[in-house]
Parts: structure tokens; sequence; C-alpha cells
């Protein structure tokens, strides 16, 4: 492991989805997924997230594109609060939403919508 681009990495993902959610999964996880922990910090957050040839904003509208597109519910409701942080709007959020329901499917927009409808009641509860 680059200690370096773990730090660096670490740094980018409390910024984005809040550190005590990143610290909490750093904190629970054990031998069997800590190398998931790692390797998911250095690489993902780390070496892609911290090259500068796109924005946090950017990457993070590609994200919930990608992740509306796999059907991956957990890792785009997390993604989503952090598009928020990154300056990604509402209402980019539904153009983005809009455009992978006529591309992925009606089905995968429709859970996508309602699932960006819980972060950001979840976002609003958190802000009280």
């Amino acid at each position: 492991m680059n200690k370096d681009m773990f730090e660096k990495g670490l740094e980018i993902r409390k910024s984005v989805l809040g550190a005590e959610f990143v610290e909490n999964s750093l904190k629970t996880a054990d031998d069997f997924n800590m190398p998931m922990q790692e390797l998911t910090t250095e690489y993902c957050w780390g070496t892609v997230w911290g090259r500068e040839g796109l924005s946090r904003k950017t990457r993070s509208m590609l994200n919930i594109a990608m992740l509306s597109a796999l059907n991956r519910p957990h890792e785009l409701k997390m993604h989503l609060k952090g598009a928020l942080k990154n300056g990604v709007t509402k209402d980019e959020i539904r153009e983005i939403l809009l455009q992978v329901a006529i591309y992925c499917g009606i089905p995968a927009g429709v859970d996508s919508f309602r699932i960006a409808r819980e972060a950001f009641a979840d976002v609003a509860k958190a802000a009280e």
C-alpha cells in the first residue's frame, strides 16, 4: 500500500462522504474487509478522485449516473449525499436521473429517483 496515496484518498473520501461515515467504515472493518477499505481509499479516492483531470463535482455526476445504471442503491445514496457536498444541485441530479431513465431503462430511473429523495431527506434531517 502506498501510504501517501492512502492519506490523500482518506482526505478526499472524508471531504466527500463525511468524516464520521469514513471513520466508522474504517473503525468497524475487520481482518476480512479491511483490505477492501484500504483498496477503496488508496486507489478509488486517492489515485482516481485525486487526479486533476476532472472536478469533484463532475466525478460526482458521473458516479450518480454509473451507480444508477449498475443498480447499486447503497452506493448511489452515499454518492448522492456526497454530490450535494461537491456542488451538484438537485436540479442537476434530476437531469442526470432522467438521462439514466432513458438510456438504462425506466425501472433504473424510478429506483434512482426514489433513492435520491431518501438521500435528500437524510441530508435535510441531518441539517436540522
